[in-house]
């Protein structure tokens, strides 16, 4: 069963199981495996407990039933930002996502799986291939994949071509999308200027029309895509700001259609 929809936008409520995860890990230290397990424990629990008290609209959820009847899985795309919000909107979806292999990284892989992610294991700083690899793989089995894309350093709002790739090799289309809180905390000291939305508050998931790359997509028409992508991702977070100052000049929605 998926969302149930209305006009403009919908409630969603995640239909599928969980899977086992892909996991290739790294050894830490005894106090580091401290610090990741209570750091893991806390983000779980964090994200339960307030993602049970957000109030969600969707915006372009055609779209994403449009990437889904290609019938060759999703290539999810975001910011890193998003990370705490998409966790549990996307929850239970066996997607699998690309999660480094650093400190911050093995929390993070620790905290999706319990909310029914896999985890590939890699960036673009380290790994990536072999995580690449793994995605690829769950690709052609008909599962989805996510990536921040951003990720997982930066630059902030800079796409990379992770996505791109992934799409060409295996002809599953790119699946851009936003989160957009109404109140939220935003941690500005770090890199990608994190979001935690505030209890109890609204929240927005625009979903752009998928972007496909051919298999046999030179060098040009993957930096195209690329292009494509990035404007795509800024739209999508141009849509949700007006969202949010609609929200609080008490205007109703006045989203022009994704493009």
């Amino acid at each position: 069963m998926e969302p149930p929809r209305r006009e403009g936008a919908a409630v969603v409520k995640a239909p599928e199981p969980p899977v086992q995860p892909v996991v290739a890990g790294r050894p830490f230290s005894l106090r580091q495996r401290l610090q990741i397990a209570l750091a893991a424990g806390m983000g779980s629990f964090a994200i339960g407990l307030i993602g049970r008290t957000l109030r969600w609209e969707v915006f372009g959820w055609d779209h994403w039933e449009a990437a889904r009847r290609l019938g060759k899985g999703l290539i999810y795309t975001f910011w890193h930002q998003e990370i705490f919000s998409a966790t549990w909107f996307w929850r239970n979806r066996g997607i699998v996502v690309m999660t480094s292999r650093n400190f911050d990284g093995e929390y993070i892989a620790r905290i999706i799986r319990k909310y029914g992610y896999g985890a590939a294991r890699g960036s673009s700083s380290r790994g990536a291939t072999r995580a690449l690899v793994e995605m690829v793989r769950a690709l052609r089995k008909g599962r989805d994949a996510a990536l921040t894309i951003d990720g997982p350093r930066g630059p902030y709002h800079v796409a990379k071509p992770g996505a791109v790739l992934l799409s060409k090799t295996t002809g599953a289309p790119i699946l851009c999308f936003h989160i957009a809180p109404a109140q939220a905390w935003v941690f500005a000291k770090s890199w990608d200027r994190h979001q935690v939305p505030r209890p109890f508050s609204r929240a927005a998931v625009f979903i752009a029309p998928p972007i496909t790359v051919p298999p046999d997509a030179d060098d040009e028409e993957q930096a195209r895509k690329l292009v494509n992508v990035q404007a795509t991702l800024d739209g999508l977070v141009q849509q949700g700001e007006q969202w949010v100052r609609n929200l609080r000049l008490r205007r109703p929605p006045s989203l022009a259609p994704s493009r």
